[in-house]
């Protein structure tokens, strides 16, 4: 397994998410929804902070390797921008500089799309695609940061955030 060292505080002699749960609970109802978004928010930290450690080495961050992967699925290697930004949920800005990002890497090419001269495309390059497989290695090595769950744990988690997502109208 690879370790990764994640610039993280020493641990609290106690948990500061039950800590504010107690304290919530003394003023106001939905405890135990407080409690639950606040442990999702801080997992998403932790792992986010994992991935990004593990992808520096690559040039990559965890949004901009993301980009490569989609565009690694793609029938072709290569996709309009705005398609990329509904597909990774991210506001065009973001994927304009995701995109410029890649691009200064040599891990994408933009170019006009030839059907839709207002739409540009992404194209993986051959560095990219290179990039993609050696960060993979090292993002499943680490498990994505999820080490401590099995595989029926992972389910469990699937299936309980579906619905979250789901009814926040996610797809």
């Amino acid at each position: 397994m690879l370790t990764v060292a994640v610039a993280v505080p020493r641990p609290l002699p106690f948990d500061p998410i039950e800590e504010a749960a107690r304290q919530w609970a003394q003023r106001w109802d939905a405890t135990p929804h407080m409690r639950a978004v606040t442990s999702v928010m801080r997992v998403q930290q932790l792992v986010i902070a994992l991935l990004d450690d593990l992808l520096k080495p690559h040039g990559l961050t965890f949004a901009r390797y993301e980009a490569l992967v989609l565009l690694t699925f793609s029938r072709t290697g290569a996709l309009p921008l705005g398609k990329m930004g509904e597909r990774l949920q991210v506001h065009p800005t973001s994927i304009t500089s995701i995109a410029a990002r890649l691009e200064g890497s040599g891990f994408i090419e933009r170019r006009r799309h030839p059907a839709d001269g207002r739409a540009v495309l992404a194209q993986i390059t051959e560095t990219g695609r290179a990039v993609v497989e050696t960060a993979t290695a090292d993002v499943t090595a680490a498990r994505f940061g999820f080490d401590a769950l099995d595989v029926a744990e992972l389910d469990q988690l699937f299936d309980l955030l579906e619905p979250v997502r789901r009814g926040a109208g996610d797809f």
